[in-house]
């Protein structure tokens, strides 16, 4: 039978270890019985933002320019995260390669970063809006409405439990169960299901931590959720599925606060507004844009020597790529840092540039995702006592976004269904072969 569908579970934080205690994801596992376990080596930098961009168009960040969870946008000293626009993918995505080659082939994005207006038949992300009132919680959609029909359902998605002190296993249940109901009412030939619950747990526990062998078992059952409502749709038999996880985590113990160690050499501008101190980055020679365990470091003409003195004398820093090592790593693009940092393996870069806490910006202690020129992982996290987010880095215990250098390092990626094709993949593949592997399934055949 010619598969009809293919269904895309990213769920992060999943490692080939865990396929060693098969009985901590028996939904996960049950796809082995019709499939096959491959390692895939991941994009660098493996973040969020980067991994998905190269999932869903299988090229390189030097040819979708999606360089890392934030954009530095030059032209107005702006640094943006977590931007959402399908559009800041400079690359074919698959779905608009899929219509070109078989128009009649409908796509769903549920909860990918960069999906913002894709040109999918459906589409579902976060999209609060920040009114007089406060914040409303509510979801882009296309089609139109899709989100309030799912919310008739389902309920409404709760963003809290998305992200911050507050995120649980509540949000991907929700997306698990928007999953269902897209595939039940839209019949998608693609979908692609981001569910985030691992990557929470792993960052405030680390990788090694007893406690995610439970959270496995809870994000398994998402997995078995999504199962359970394609078959009883009566598409299972047509259904590929493809699993797999953007990263693998390393323990980590501690920060190292690049922006601080610039401004300690001169390096970096504040200007100090209301008795707090902010980033200036129009007079600043060198800043860095942090994100997990890689930094962009943008400098000004002539002090790119300094800049590079300065940090190869700090010991918790593996690797300063110039122009050749981002060619190497297939990142030379006009969005990268003049330099890219990676830490070493078991510590993770923060945002931080002020000394004195009093001085600290207003959003230094607040979940504030799109104003904060680096990624925070203590968002997680609250001071006890407070409804302030926490300033103590030694809370992270997990972390990514390091080299590849080994097998060892390869992540999982399970295809599982119907399809003669799977045979004929080698053993070990690549983030960017996903988008191929797709297109044969739905159009080769």
């Amino acid at each position: 039978m010619k598969p009809k569908h293919v269904v895309v579970i990213d769920v992060i934080g999943l490692s080939l270890k865990h396929f060693e205690n098969k009985q901590n994801m028996p939904h996960i596992a049950s796809l082995l019985d019709d499939g096959r376990l491959f390692g895939m080596k991941p994009v660098f930098p493996a973040v969020t933002l980067t991994a998905q961009a190269s999932l869903v168009t299988g090229v390189y960040p030097q040819g979708h320019g999606v360089v890392s969870n934030g954009f530095y946008f030059p032209e107005n000293f702006q640094i943006a995260f977590w931007e959402q626009a399908a559009g800041l993918i400079q690359a074919e995505k698959i779905w608009e390669r899929l219509k070109r080659k078989k128009p009649e082939l409908k796509t769903a994005v549920l909860f990918l970063q960069n999906s913002l207006y894709a040109s999918c038949d459906a589409v579902i992300t976060p999209k609060p809006l920040h009114t007089e009132e406060g914040l409303v919680q509510w979801c882009y959609s296309k089609p139109v409405g899709f989100y309030e029909e799912l919310c008739d359902k389902i309920g409404q998605f709760n963003l809290f439990h998305y992200w911050g002190p507050l995120a649980a296993i509540d949000s991907s249940r929700w997306i698990a169960n928007a999953a269902v109901e897209t595939m039940a009412r839209l019949h998608p030939n693609l979908m692609f299901v981001y569910l985030p619950h691992l990557d929470y747990c792993t960052q405030k526990y680390g990788p090694g931590s007893p406690v995610i062998q439970q959270e496995l078992q809870n994000i398994d059952q998402e997995v078995g959720r999504i199962l359970s409502g394609i078959g009883d749709a009566g598409l299972i038999d047509e259904t590929i599925f493809i699993v797999l996880s953007e990263y693998n985590f390393h323990a980590v113990q501690g920060d190292v606060p690049l922006n601080r160690i610039l401004r300690q050499n001169d390096l970096l501008s504040v200007r100090t507004i209301q008795g707090r101190e902010y980033l200036d980055l129009e007079m600043s020679p060198a800043f860095a844009i942090v994100d997990h365990q890689i930094a962009h470091i943008h400098i000004k003409p002539g002090y790119v020597n300094a800049v590079r003195n300065i940090l190869e004398q700090v010991d918790e820093i593996d690797l300063i790529l110039d122009g050749k090592g981002k060619k190497q790593y297939h990142i030379d693009h006009q969005r990268t840092g003049d330099f890219i940092a990676v830490s070493a393996k078991d510590r993770w870069f923060s945002y931080y540039w002020w000394e004195d806490q009093n001085k600290a910006p207003d959003f230094a202690k607040q979940v504030d995702i799109h104003r904060k020129p680096g990624y925070d992982p203590l968002e997680l996290f609250l001071e006890p006592g407070t409804i302030h987010i926490s300033q103590d880095p030694c809370l992270i215990h997990g972390s990514h976004g390091y080299l590849s250098k080994t097998e060892d390092d390869r992540l999982p990626l399970l295809i599982s269904g119907d399809w003669d094709g799977i045979a004929n993949l080698k053993q070990f593949l690549n983030i960017v072969d996903i988008a191929g592997i797709i297109e044969k399934i739905l159009v080769e055949n």
